[in-house]
């Protein structure tokens, strides 16, 4: 971590566990920024739509990256991202959106930009930050490390009542096996199984892990 008294909370989980609410809630709760790092590789996906590139096509990829203007910054305590000036808003929900975030999440050149991105968050102040490899390869280093897990039958139904048709155990298995940061239960990092519980229940939890950790709250 950057030398300085600034932190980040590491919140990792594959597609549907309920990582995102958790970050937003433990955020609210201790006055930090929350950083959706998922919804960075969903604003790449989604540009790739917009300029009708196909997302599995990696010179294309790039050449578009070289081709648009990435902007992240903060608005009421959540990250924002901006490409080419433009919110993608609810768009970055789509199923179309969905069917290609793996495919450019597992391009080593958008992982390295979008990851310095991350980092350069820092800089702001202090923050929870959730994706896939936030506690294996943004921040390794943090101490405050969780992992939101559910079974694959939980997730599928939360995907459904969000109005979503994508597969988790396809993007379970895209995000596991990519060859650049895949997804992994960071070393040192707690597993919070959400299966079971409700949202204030898995927060409370995350709450007496940072606890554990060593955090002083």
């Amino acid at each position: 971590m950057p030398e300085n008294s600034n932190y980040a909370v590491a919140i990792d989980g594959p597609a549907a566990s309920g990582k995102s609410t958790v970050a937003r809630r433990l955020a609210e709760r201790l006055g930090l920024i929350m950083i959706n790092t998922g919804a960075m590789y969903r604003a790449i996906a989604w540009a790739t739509i917009q300029r009708d590139i196909d997302a599995s096509d990696t010179a294309a990829v790039l050449a578009m990256l070289d081709d648009i203007e990435v902007t992240c910054g903060v608005n009421d305590g959540t990250s924002t991202i901006l490409i080419d000036g433009s919110d993608p808003g609810e768009a970055l929900r789509a199923d179309d959106v969905n069917s290609r975030v793996s495919a450019v999440a597992a391009i080593p050149e958008v992982r390295h930009l979008l990851v310095e991105k991350q980092r350069e968050y820092l800089d702001l102040g202090s923050l929870v930050m959730e994706g896939r490899d936030i506690g294996s390869v943004v921040f390794p280093d943090t101490p405050y490390k969780i992992y939101i897990d559910a079974s694959e039958e939980v997730r599928l139904a939360r995907r459904s009542a969000e109005g979503l048709t994508d597969v988790v155990s396809k993007r379970d298995e895209e995000d596991s096996k990519r060859k650049t940061s895949p997804l992994v239960v960071a070393e040192g990092a707690t597993v919070i199984d959400s299966s079971e519980m409700n949202i204030d229940e898995v927060v409370d939890a995350a709450m007496e892990t940072l606890r554990e950790q060593g955090l002083n709250i």
